[in-house]
């Protein structure tokens, strides 16, 4: 049956339903088990499940037009250039971020010479690999403040002993590293974040 020369329905929608059952439950294997729960962090999850959603009916419909590789490779471009400008994204969420792109693409792009079996491979494969680097390498644990530093003198590379020890006598805060920003030698005053350690983290 048809509409406007368009059919209404096909084989393939059986296709879409399998394939995104499997992309779903791989997606959230990598955003539970491994990010959240290693991560202790929500922060991201919404863009990681609507990006890998849209990737992956992008793939799936582009792919009945048969665009071939240039289509992947010019997906992949995109999103090589894709940037947040409201906060900085760390390499692992890009990283993560990448990731459910990756399944998204497998799991709508995988034709007739992919079987079930090589498909769920490759899936568990890619989780396996982030679970146990999640597990095996540890990562150290740090926070960091933002503050409106107002001894500028201290900001000299022969000063950072002094630096570190009026940053945590004024503060409580025991610094691991300190980064330095602007500075403004009129109020005088510089803007440094502290990398620290927290207290819960033992």
């Amino acid at each position: 049956m048809e509409f406007l020369g368009v059919p209404l329905f096909d084989n393939d929608l059986y296709k879409l339903v399998v394939r995104f059952f499997i992309n779903l439950i791989f997606l959230a294997l990598v955003v539970g088990l491994c990010y959240n729960r290693h991560q202790k962090s929500r922060v991201f999850m919404f863009n990681f499940v609507l990006m890998n959603v849209t990737v992956f009916f992008i793939c799936f419909t582009l792919k009945k037009l048969d665009l071939g590789l240039g289509m992947a490779l010019g997906l992949f471009a995109i999103f090589a250039i894709l940037r947040y400008r409201t906060d900085a994204i760390r390499v692992k969420e890009m990283t993560y971020l990448f990731i459910v792109i990756g399944i998204a693409v497998i799991n709508s792009l995988a034709n007739k010479k992919t079987s079930y079996a090589e498909l769920m491979a490759t899936n568990c494969v890619i989780i396996a690999a982030t679970y146990l680097m999640e597990s095996l390498i540890r990562v150290e644990k740090v926070s960091k403040q933002d503050i409106v530093y107002d001894r500028i003198d201290l900001l000299k590379p022969d000063k950072r002993s002094e630096l570190y020890a009026d940053i945590e006598q004024r503060t409580g805060l025991i610094p691991t590293r300190i980064k330095t920003g602007k500075i403004d030698f009129l109020k005088p005053a510089a803007n440094i974040t502290v990398h620290f350690e927290p207290k819960d983290s033992e």
